[in-house]
Formats: structure tokens, C-alpha cells, sequence
């Protein structure tokens, strides 16, 4: 009886292992490796193929994100910057610039130090001053609280690109006509918003201080009050304000 149990406990010991290789297999060293249930295939091939697969797809990301070589090589990199960098394309007073700027890098910044146009002034560089107003699109906007990188392919003019074919612009004449100007840090910016408050009169945009927001506004319409609220923005640390209200007026009269 004692040796009936040790042969049928070696005999389960045979089916348990068994299970673990294929049928037609006698011992260990030949039997075959194992196979996922779920695809057919063996273990080893299936792990292989797992690996091919997603590595091909992490590279295939990564190409997508990679920008061209050639474009990396022509974008000149901002003076200063120290580590990773994005390139933008500026479209500045009628030129395309490109550059590789860092994404926090202000528009500001990329104009002054990428492309050396300092007429837009750093002064605040909190949003507070309006010195470094700028166009966008045709829309005013701070270049110290708007990222560079996400100006890339828009439209922008600084004071640069105000005059045409060597002429000053009617509201940079004007300025200088009505002297809106003492030690000229704020200027560039008082000029742009200038601009900016005559475009937004002849489109008809009410401000706080119009009397009637259901009739259209118009160049008419645009008085000393309206100059100042809409200027309100723009600070002049030499109080040239009566000046610069006067040289608006003066150049939205004009047209």
C-alpha cells in the first residue's frame, strides 16, 4: 500500500508540471516555450513585439514634436537664454523674424533684445505704465504681459513701423506739434495708444466715459474727456497729459 501512494503522488507531481509545457514534450530541455493565452503566441514573441511596437510609437511622438533642422539652424536664438528654447515667427512692422525664444519670454523682451527694437520701453514690466504698448493684429496691447510665443505668425507694428515712406505718422507730427513730451521714456507708448484710440473711435467703441453706448461712437464724438479715460492707461511721469489729450485731439480732427 505504501508504495501505491508514492506512485500516484509522483504521478500528479507529473500532470501539475506538465501542464507547463506542450504534450509531445519528454522532459524539460525540449519542451517548447509558453504561450499567452490571449494571443496564441509564445510568451517570448509576444513580449518582443510589445517592445518593437511601443518603442516605434514613442519615437514616431517624439519626430512630431521635433522641428525641422533646418529651421532650428536659421532661427537665431535670443542673446542671454540658457536652456530650452521654442521658435516663433514675428511678423514686425511688414518683416518676418524668426527666432528661439524661451516660452516665458515677453514679447517685450523678443523685440528689444531678439531684434534690437528699442523704441518699445521696459518700465514697469508689470502691466501698470503702458510704455511698452504695442499693436497686435491692429489691437493695443502691453508687449510686457503677452508672451512671445504666442504671437507667432501674427501681425504686430511697434513705433518703429508707425511712419511711411520717411513721413511721420499724423499722430507722431502731432506730438511733436503740441510738444506731448518732456523726458520721451513714455512716448512711444502714449503714441501707439494714440493711434489705437483713434482706430477704436472710427469703429465705433464706446468707452467709460461715452454718455450713450446705444448711439455709435465717431471721430466727432471723441473729446477731451473720452481722450483721457481712453488714455487713462498711459502714464507720464512728467505730467505732459494736457499736451498729449491736445496732439490726439488734434490728429483725429485731421483723420
Amino acid at each position: 500500500m505504501g508504495d501505491g501512494r508514492e506512485r500516484y503522488s509522483r504521478t500528479d507531481e507529473k500532470e501539475q508540471t506538465s501542464d507547463t509545457f506542450t504534450a509531445t514534450s519528454p522532459d524539460r530541455e525540449s519542451a517548447a516555450p509558453p504561450v499567452d493565452v490571449a494571443t496564441g503566441m509564445p510568451r517570448r514573441e509576444f513580449l518582443k513585439r510589445t517592445t518593437i511596437v511601443g518603442g516605434g510609437l514613442a519615437v514616431w511622438q517624439g519626430l512630431l514634436r521635433e522641428e525641422p533642422a533646418a529651421a532650428v539652424e536659421q532661427s537665431p536664438t535670443v542673446p542671454g537664454i540658457v536652456g530650452p528654447t521654442v521658435a516663433v515667427r514675428l511678423r514686425v512692422n511688414g518683416s518676418d523674424h524668426q527666432l528661439r525664444v524661451e516660452p516665458r519670454m515677453t514679447l517685450l523682451d523678443a523685440l528689444r533684445d531678439g531684434l534690437g527694437l528699442t523704441g518699445t520701453k521696459k518700465t514697469c514690466d508689470r502691466g501698470e505704465c503702458g510704455a511698452c504698448t504695442v499693436h497686435v493684429e491692429g489691437r493695443r496691447i502691453l508687449s510686457c504681459m503677452t508672451l512671445a510665443a504666442m504671437q507667432d505668425g501674427k501681425r504686430i507694428t511697434t513705433i518703429e513701423g508707425l511712419g511711411r515712406n520717411g513721413h511721420l505718422h499724423p499722430v507722431q507730427a502731432a506730438f511733436i506739434e503740441h510738444d506731448g513730451f518732456q523726458c520721451g521714456f513714455c512716448t512711444s507708448g502714449q503714441i501707439m495708444s494714440g493711434v489705437a484710440v483713434i482706430e477704436e473711435a472710427k469703429k465705433g467703441w464706446p468707452s467709460a466715459a461715452t454718455t450713450d453706448v446705444r448711439r455709435k461712437l465717431t471721430l466727432a464724438d471723441l473729446s477731451d474727456v473720452e481722450i483721457r479715460e481712453r488714455m487713462s492707461g498711459n502714464l507720464c511721469r512728467c505730467a505732459c497729459y494736457p499736451n498729449i489729450v491736445a496732439a490726439i485731439a488734434q490728429a483725429a480732427r485731421r483723420g
